[in-house]
């Protein structure tokens, strides 16, 4: 009977350690530029960002690593802001 209240402990604990060591989904700036979502891509034309930003529109081929200061925008096919990220 111990052992059926210990297990769901157990998992429970183990989910609130993985979010602990997870980073801020602001380490680069993304809810600053949030504002730019539903805008045209052209909005950013006067703006500077670090080298490693990444501009994806739909079908674009990204890496799956994780680069928590790496900024991302996701555009729909006609060019307008969806979404502007950290990863």
């Amino acid at each position: 009977m111990l052992r059926l209240f210990v297990l769901p402990f157990a998992l429970l604990t183990a989910c609130a350690a993985e979010s602990v060591d997870a980073p801020p989904d602001d380490s680069c700036g993304a809810p600053v530029l949030s504002h730019l979502v539903g805008q045209d891509m052209s909005a950013l034309a006067a703006m500077t960002f670090p080298d490693t930003t990444r501009f994806i529109a739909p079908d674009t081929a990204i890496t799956m690593d994780f680069s928590p200061t790496r900024l991302n925008f996701d555009l729909d096919d006609a060019g307008v802001i969806t979404r502007v990220w950290c990863g």
